[in-house]
């Protein structure tokens, strides 16, 4: 079984986020940066799969060259295959990335053949657009399933499973599909020191690709005014009594 993942770089959860004076980019000058949960933990899907059936798994990002530190950490947590399409912009909109990498999936299939599955995040950390994997899957022509918690794969179908309200949907579907993993599906694995050391040696495939750019164009980002909140003490001891009666009675929980 052939898997092939696809991840994205961007600025560590948590992250102070600041914006370029011009309001186009985010400012990266202090930021560290990760891959998106939810392909982290489609990254560990496709392991825990790809051992579970004798597989192997690919790792694809489209990104600028620190990008290869990821590729790197999918290799330390069970990745076999490392491609990265550089690119020297920030970043590039949803249909100009999609179309990339449906050109590189295309390009990679041609020489060892199709993937049984192709994994996206659901969305990304950053963007949160929803919309990439789906457009990679209408351009291969593949069913697409998002919101993935849960993969089994059998007989040639595979079988997913999305969280609802009170239960599950199950979808079944033909191999080869595209599913969009939400994290929570699993619980990604540290890396060992023998993942570590042999993810540095590992090699990443550098893919050169040609996209147009798409009708989507970013007018600006906008960082919200942060909300700063103060803590007032109103006394200490039996002295305090008082003013908390009196916090109380503002606050409508006495009559």
């Amino acid at each position: 079984m052939r898997i092939l993942v696809c991840v994205k770089r961007v600025p560590a959860p948590g992250s102070r986020i600041n914006v370029t004076p011009d309001g186009h980019a985010v400012d990266t000058a202090h930021l560290g940066f990760t891959t998106s949960p939810h392909e982290e933990c489609a990254v560990e899907e496709a392991v825990q799969i790809a051992e579970e059936h004798d597989g192997e798994v690919t790792v694809l990002t489209l990104g600028p060259p620190e990008a290869e530190e990821q590729l790197r950490y999918a290799a330390s947590v069970g990745a076999h295959n490392l491609v990265l399409i550089p690119i020297s912009e920030v970043d590039w909109d949803p249909q100009r990335t999609a179309s990339a990498l449906t050109t590189a999936i295309i390009d990679l299939e041609s020489a060892d053949g199709p993937f049984d599955l192709i994994l996206f995040g659901n969305e990304s950390a950053d963007a949160g657009g929803f919309q990439v994997g789906i457009r990679v899957a209408y351009a291969l022509g593949r069913p697409v399933v998002n919101g993935i918690k849960g993969i089994d794969v059998a007989n040639g179908t595979a079988s997913a499973r999305r969280e609802i309200d009170g239960g599950f949907e199950v979808y079944v579907v033909p191999v080869p599909a595209v599913m969009g993993i939400k994290e929570g599906i699993n619980l990604p694995r540290y890396p060992t020191m023998k993942g570590r050391l042999a993810s540095k040696k590992a090699e990443v495939h550098s893919a050169v690709v040609e996209a147009a750019a798409g009708g989507q164009a970013r007018v600006r980002l906008h960082r919200p005014v942060e909300q700063v909140s103060e803590t007032v003490i109103l006394g200490n001891g039996p002295e305090a009594a008082s003013a908390v009666v009196d916090l109380l009675e503002e606050l409508g929980v006495l009559s």
